[in-house]
């Protein structure tokens, strides 16, 4: 086996290992589970870790690459309207393919999904030239964000309940796998060419932005069609009695996950043929690489997403709703952040930011750092969805205080933790959370009676949130240390230069008087 690969299979295995015992451990003592199930929950585990390892390794070798050399490119063209052009078109493009979005959009009864598709991608277009824009201008993100922040809140005042939680939630879905490394990649492209000061910090944001266009999209959809008044529908789980029906219900789900990422990954390679065939930027064994790194993505995200689809669907639903049913509902907080705690270490988009953020920043950001905060965010943001199911509460009640703080923060944290902190956000609310969390959620909400469309949607808006604060606030006890850090060693500098200014005639005065 190439060993670049096996470290990253290495890699995801141990991402993947503690949220798999955790939901083991509570199938046996807490909710039991049909053994058809925990079957299907394992082989999916299986086939999440190699498909991690795969995709990993093709992120590396093709979608960063040509990222950054797309982006680099349009930096040098000094055609300001060329750029727009195949910056949209290109949004449009990773948007369309993304398959987490044809997922949200089955779950909108009252939109036509093709309808809700190509808006929300020509959202996400339009957001992703202005976050092009204001790298190329060196505008503050800080504003921008402030300013499409309020435009939200206002725009949310007029959107119909049923599309609240949705539209929030579809900011973090439409970040995915495919989506995320290209988009980095064409930040650090485009900051790079610059080669000021300021390259670090605005090579982040650009996801951030991006993701503002979706929740503007379904709320302007709910406005325009308003409340449906449908319900949502619980699709039925598959019954699992022998080991052929285990092999039967992988293999029944397995051509469409194989059509849906070559319907993903086909125009990224399209982008990038005809972005070579124009620049020769790649030489061709640079390019025979990137080719086989298509092919290692390709492969990668089929298995990763299969193995969630099919495996954590069902498990997510019937750990929600058997400890809601259990006589401990209580328990859905603790243990909901016990598990957002690792869930988010196995999103595959969060390794590729955290292999990034270490690149940029020339290794003074930790991935390590990274991670744990990372971590802690979701763990707060799953334990007060769950709060929500619980009781009730408004997503407004969470939503608007947390982004007011997220945004409050932006004038402390130091600038390059600003754009890596709001880019967390799509990157944290990837597959995972859709396919596990938000079942988890929808299982509980359903058990206790509760609004599905207003009380379990929302978990995946929640979990795009947390991080913005988590690691601003790391970036803030960072510089605090490294400030604290040059201030004892200047102390110990002009010490030790006074100490030799002092020394010296007292020896001298030692020599005369002998």
């Amino acid at each position: 086996m190439n060993e670049k690969l096996k470290e990253k299979i290495m890699e995801s295995l141990t991402s993947v290992i503690p949220i798999t015992l955790i939901v083991l451990v509570l199938s046996v003592v807490l909710v039991p589970v049909n053994i058809g199930i925990v079957a299907m929950f394992l082989t999916g585990a299986t086939l999440l870790v190699i498909g991690m390892g795969f995709f990993q390794l093709g992120a590396e070798m093709s979608m960063l690459p040509l990222g950054e050399g797309l982006g680099a490119t349009l930096s040098k063209t000094g055609k300001i309207s060329l750029t727009v052009f195949i910056t949209f078109i290109m949004g449009m493009i990773i948007t369309i393919a993304e398959p987490d979005l044809h997922v949200l959009a089955n779950q909108v009864v009252s939109i036509p999904n093709m309808t809700l598709i190509i808006t929300i991608a020509a959202g996400v277009g339009i957001f992703l030239v202005t976050a092009i824009l204001r790298v190329l201008f060196k505008v503050s993100l800080s504003k921008l964000l402030i300013i499409f922040y309020l435009i939200v809140f206002s725009v949310s005042a007029f959107t119909p309940n049923d599309y609240l939680a949705m539209a929030f939630d579809s900011g973090g879905v439409t970040t995915g796998p495919i989506t995320v490394p290209f988009i980095m990649a064409m930040g650090i492209g485009l900051a790079s060419s610059r080669g000021d000061k300021n390259t670090a910090s605005d090579s982040f944001g650009l996801v951030a932005l991006s993701s503002v266009g979706p929740i503007l999209a379904v709320m302007v959809l709910g406005i325009f069609y308003g409340s449906s008044g449908e319900s949502y529908v619980e699709p039925a789980l598959a019954v699992i009695e022998t080991t052929q029906d285990l092999a039967y219900e992988f293999l029944h789900h397995l051509p469409s996950q194989a059509f849906n990422v070559a319907v993903a990954v086909l125009p990224i390679v399209g982008v990038y043929l005809i972005f070579q065939f124009f620049t020769k930027r790649f030489q061709k064994r640079e390019g025979l690489r990137m080719l086989v790194g298509f092919a290692y993505t390709y492969l990668g995200l089929v298995m990763f997403l299969w193995g969630v689809e099919v495996g954590f669907v069902g498990m997510g639903r019937l750990l929600g709703t058997g400890i809601a049913l259990s006589g401990y509902k209580w328990l859905l907080v603790p243990l909901g952040m016990v598990m957002g705690f690792f869930l988010v270490a196995a999103e595959p988009a969060v390794h590729v930011l955290t292999k990034q953020v270490e690149e940029v920043s020339e290794g003074t950001i930790q991935g390590s750092s990274m991670n744990m905060a990372l971590s802690l965010g979701v763990s707060v943001s799953v334990g007060l969805s769950m709060l929500r199911i619980l009781t009730g509460i408004s997503i407004y009640w969470l939503l608007i205080p947390g982004y007011v703080i997220a945004i409050i923060l932006t004038f402390f944290a130091p600038k390059i933790f600003i754009g890596i902190a709001f880019d967390s956000g799509g990157v944290a609310s990837g597959p995972m959370a859709s396919t596990f969390l938000l079942p988890f959620a929808i299982g509980a909400c359903g058990a206790l009676g509760g609004n599905i469309m207003m009380d379990a949607f929302g978990a995946v808006a929640m979990v795009a949130m947390t991080p913005l604060i988590a690691i601003q606030i790391m970036g803030i006890v960072s510089d605090q240390k490294s400030k604290k850090l040059e201030a004892a060693l200047a102390d110990s500098l002009t010490l030790d230069e006074s100490e030799e200014i002092i020394e010296y005639p007292y020896v001298g005065g030692a020599d005369n008087d002998q």
